[in-house]
């Protein structure tokens, strides 16, 4: 009998880089792939929903395409989001006019050619039709602060707070784009027992 091969899971392989600390930490985060697509304006709106769609579609047709192609088999990644009004990000911004990233984290083996037979196999079927504007891409964000958020994404102004206070006790200022991982489903979690880890890249005052 062929022995099972272990679904890989990069949550596990980079533990580190997903602490879900109650109060804030300091790590270092290399060059990561993501699966990501661009967007503008307030999150859970009709194009945010849209564009989460085409991302966990593509994420999925990669990885169900490999797999069935005996090249091996791994979990697909919670969904993330960079967001910004400037340089950074402005908390008494109207919503509306947020920037925004959506991410979803992929293995290192995961080429452009894979996302471009995926995105062909979608529109051969009619799906996701934002498919066609998610991309291949390294972020890198270096030196973080970041903390678990238990609560509504409306209230993430205190665990920010925490955060870019504790990095003023180190000597370090927010520098970069606000990252939020999703760890829980608000689909089927309340919002008060919502799980978001929150993450910002940090450089001398």
């Amino acid at each position: 009998m062929a022995k099972k091969t272990d679904k890989l899971d990069l949550y596990k392989q980079h533990k580190g880089q997903y602490v879900a600390a109650r109060r804030p930490v300091l790590i270092m985060v290399p060059s990561i792939p993501y699966l990501a697509i661009d967007g503008r304006g307030k999150p859970g709106d009709e194009d945010f929903e849209a564009k989460v769609g085409a991302l966990y579609a593509t994420a999925f047709t990669i990885k169900m395409t490999r797999k069935f192609a005996g090249k091996g088999d791994y979990k697909v990644c919670h969904l993330e989001g960079l967001y910004w009004t400037g340089r950074g990000i402005d908390w008494d911004v109207p919503p509306e006019r947020l920037n925004w990233t959506l991410m979803i984290r992929v293995p290192d083996f995961i080429r452009a050619a894979d996302l471009k037979a995926a995105v062909k196999a979608l529109d051969a079927k009619g799906k996701a039709p934002a498919a066609k504007h998610v991309r291949l891409e390294k972020v890198r964000e270096g030196r973080c602060v970041q903390m678990l958020h238990v609560g509504p994404y409306s209230d993430e102004k205190r665990t920010v707070a925490a955060m870019q206070q504790f990095a003023a006790e180190k000597g370090l200022t927010f520098h970069g784009r606000h990252h939020e991982i999703y760890i829980s489903d608000p689909r089927r979690v309340p919002p008060e027992r919502l799980r978001t880890i929150l993450r910002m890249p940090v450089g001398k005052a």
